[in-house]
């Protein structure tokens, strides 16, 4: 059979979510996907367990872990589909979950990526932290989403149901064209993971592309698989590669003054880390500034390739403000609370 697309599940030291998932995920996948492995050099038994129980199955085995951003970089440059579908190992499909994801990619050639939507494995009537119904930002670079702001996550009542235009979609799952894919030259590599995927559909929108949400597909997703919630290392990566997501991409000259109000914004973090009795992420954050500013010329050097191939920039989905202040000042927790006239709708 000829696949057009290829749902990818990048694995490292997963074995217990391939034994529980998989069998889920090649159940219900459509006919027009095929499922592919890719093994981050796991040293787990992750390769022989996959070997031995699904021979015909796609597998990528790579020399060594290259973190989500290397792993699918090196993954993916060996697959020949129209369509790549990026799947974390410890999520959970539902039937056909692929083909909206598909269709709506094909419905418009400026749709370059589409998320769906991600429910919580462990309480599936509420959204999941990594992605909701899709991802926005506001003024300042801190991501959100419809269905979870901050750590606070909404009930599914079918609110967020409509398809629509996002600023970025969630890596635990999101389709992408393959060549859209290639000609931002993939996921940042310094990145290593978290992230990178909102980093490579910043990209994308500044070269005048689309971003969207199909709530028609909808996956449950565990989340921390690889780094759990309050892992001190994934404080680090969030840190340090918002600091880098934003120098690197933020298409206007005033860069610099938004990287001050959210070093600004990083202190105060910092501080409430210290008060909430957890001192070892605020540590982490320090870590992340000063990893961060030790890369600057290279961060630059990125901005300023990449200025190059600003065309038609486009803001959809962008908040002109600060989540911050509506959700510790205005007290505002849900998407639905925030001022609609305040988003950029390009």
């Amino acid at each position: 059979m000829k696949y057009n697309s290829a749902a990818v599940i990048l694995n490292y030291n997963g074995v217990h979510f391939l034994e529980k998932f998989l069998p889920n995920v090649l159940e219900n996948t459509s006919e027009k996907t095929e499922v592919v492995v890719v093994d981050n050099a796991s040293t787990d038994n992750s390769v022989k367990f996959l070997q031995e129980h699904y021979p015909s199955l796609r597998l990528i085995v790579l020399p060594k872990n290259y973190g989500y951003a290397g792993g699918y970089n090196y993954g993916l440059a060996t697959l020949g589909y129209e369509f790549f579908i990026l799947l974390n190992s410890d999520i959970e499909v539902t039937k056909n979950w692929d083909i909206p994801l598909i269709n709506r990619l094909e419905s418009e050639h400026h749709i370059t990526a589409c998320q769906p939507k991600i429910l919580a494995y462990d309480n599936k009537s509420y959204f999941e932290y990594a992605g909701g119904s899709g991802g926005f930002i506001d003024r300042e670079y801190f991501p959100f989403c419809r269905g979870r702001i901050f750590g606070e996550l909404e009930q599914d009542l079918g609110q967020y149901d409509n398809a629509r235009e996002v600023f970025w979609a969630s890596g635990a799952c999101f389709a992408i064209k393959s060549w859209a894919f290639h000609k931002a030259k993939g996921f940042d590599e310094d990145f290593f993971a978290h992230m990178e995927e909102i980093d490579l559909c910043h990209r994308l929108k500044n070269m005048g592309h689309k971003i969207y949400v199909e709530p028609k597909s909808v996956v449950y997703h565990v989340g921390g698989g690889t780094l759990a919630m309050m892992s001190p290392f994934k404080t680090f990566l969030n840190y340090r590669n918002g600091l880098s997501l934003l120098v690197k991409n933020y298409p206007y000259s005033d860069f610099k003054f938004i990287l001050f109000k959210r070093l600004l914004l990083d202190g105060l973090s910092a501080i409430n880390f210290v008060l909430r009795g957890i001192p070892r992420h605020a540590i982490e954050i320090y870590k992340a500034h000063r990893a961060f500013f030790k890369d600057w010329k290279l961060v630059l050097d990125k901005r300023e390739r990449l200025q190059e191939e600003h065309k038609d920039v486009n803001r959809t989905g962008v908040f002109n403000g600060s989540a911050i202040w509506m959700y510790f000042v205005s007290r505002k927790r849900k998407f639905g609370k925030f001022p609609t006239r305040r988003f950029v709708n390009e």
